[in-house]
């Protein structure tokens, strides 16, 4: 990662934590971008800027992250609905859908997009596309249980699915399933897709995000630029 992504990822980050009121119930994605954000709420809450937040976190690194940072934990039993969460993307196209997954958190995420007023993606230019898949493979999380009948349904719809490996293992989600790596290059309906790997038995996520995100803060050489997704007609 070079020093100009980095200075991005941060400037987004800092964007959306200005957006955080007093009060609010927080989710906290997973991955480099989000690390800024909760660099910058921790700081808020250290100077008394920001009170009374509590933040549901996407992932049991990001829970790990927020204890050191004295971020205040709660959980999405105790609050169901979500004021807004913060979280970054692999791959943005032009109507704010989203391929995520890239850290493993895919499953959990999603559950706290879904559940959230707001979802509020933060990203440096470079993960724009004009289309999703072209630049990004579509992560799955796959039941360990006959893992290879799902790989092989998926290597039928796509050019790969390739297990998640490191040193020989393969990589867990922290639910303890696998995770595949599916290159489907330019998706033409990433609905119609979504919905064939929803009807899939053993698949248990992947990671589309369609009609989830309703901001998202790019940042590049000109600043941040905040845009916001259509209502759906």
């Amino acid at each position: 990662m070079n020093a100009n992504t980095k200075a991005y990822k941060q400037a987004a980050a800092e964007a959306a934590v200005a957006i955080v009121e007093s009060g609010m119930v927080l989710g906290l994605g997973h991955g480099s971008t989000v690390a800024y954000a909760l660099e910058a709420l921790a700081a808020k809450l250290s100077s008394g800027e920001l009170t009374d937040i509590v933040a549901v976190p996407c992932s049991q690194a990001t829970a790990d992250a927020c204890q050191q940072l004295r971020i205040p934990l709660t959980s999405l039993d105790e609050h169901p609905r979500i004021d807004m969460t913060i979280d970054g993307a692999d791959e943005v196209d032009p109507n704010l859908n989203l391929i995520k997954g890239g850290g493993g958190a895919l499953l959990r995420e999603k559950i706290v997009a879904q559940a959230s007023l707001r979802e509020v993606i933060i990203v440096d230019e470079g993960k724009l596309s004009p289309t999703l898949g072209a630049n990004f493979a579509l992560p799955v999380e796959v039941s360990p249980f006959g893992w290879k009948s799902q790989q092989a349904y998926l290597a039928g719809l796509a050019n790969s699915a390739i297990l998640r490996e490191h040193r020989g293992q393969a990589v867990l989600s922290d639910q303890g399933n696998y995770l595949l790596n599916c290159d489907f290059g330019p998706i033409e309906d990433a609905f119609k897709l979504a919905q064939a790997l929803e009807g899939r038995a053993g698949i248990v996520e992947h990671g589309l995000f369609l009609n989830l995100a309703t901001d998202l803060l790019v940042a590049g050489p000109d600043g941040v630029e905040h845009r916001r997704a259509n209502p759906p007609s």
